[in-house]
């Protein structure tokens, strides 16, 4: 898997960003995740659409969405399922059809497979987390097995922590006393 302090690999892919006709989908890039305007990315994966545990994790982090704009942080969600499926099951889940954040497709697999995030036997993605930073390099990766729904309480508290740019203990929540050196 692509390590932290690494750069996030360079992709151009297709989502989803709107149920509105003729305005559905637009292409992401990895151009995007550089900025100065000091905007953090998080993007996560799911195995796939129309599925059980991936609808709920989904729908978690975009009732959170104001959380991560907050947080001057851009909200990513990604699977190798192609724009229309995303599209349909958008459409088709009453939990997804409001959804504020871009649904990328990684149809050919190349960016879950320069993530090293493709599980061997199906070539789908693991339930994987990736916190980026205004310069595109990777400060946090996370990763659940297929069975496991993450916690997105525990990515904001990451993301938080990542922003202090200071020592932070165990168990630190935004608001506590850093550690100095």
């Amino acid at each position: 898997m692509i390590n932290v302090g690494q750069k996030f690999p360079e992709f151009s892919k297709t989502a989803v960003v709107s149920l509105e006709k003729g305005k559905e989908f637009e292409t992401i890039t990895s151009d995007s995740l550089v900025n100065e305007d000091n905007q953090w990315t998080t993007i996560f994966w799911w195995p796939k659409d129309f599925t059980f545990v991936c609808p709920t994790e989904i729908a978690e982090f975009n009732k959170n969405y104001g959380e991560f704009r907050d947080r001057n942080t851009t909200l990513i969600g990604a699977s190798t399922d192609s724009e229309f499926v995303h599209l349909a099951w958008r459409n088709d889940h009453d939990d997804l059809r409001g959804l504020k954040f871009p649904m990328l497709a990684d149809t050919s697999k190349s960016l879950a497979e320069a993530l090293d995030i493709l599980e061997p036997n199906e070539k789908i993605a693991y339930r994987a987390t990736f916190i980026i930073d205004p310069q595109g390099i990777v400060r946090w990766a996370s990763v659940n097995d297929l069975n496991v729904g993450r916690n997105v309480k525990e990515v904001l508290r990451v993301l938080d922590a990542l922003q202090t740019d200071e020592l932070c203990p165990c168990n630190w929540e935004k608001g506590q006393e850093t550690l100095t050196a």
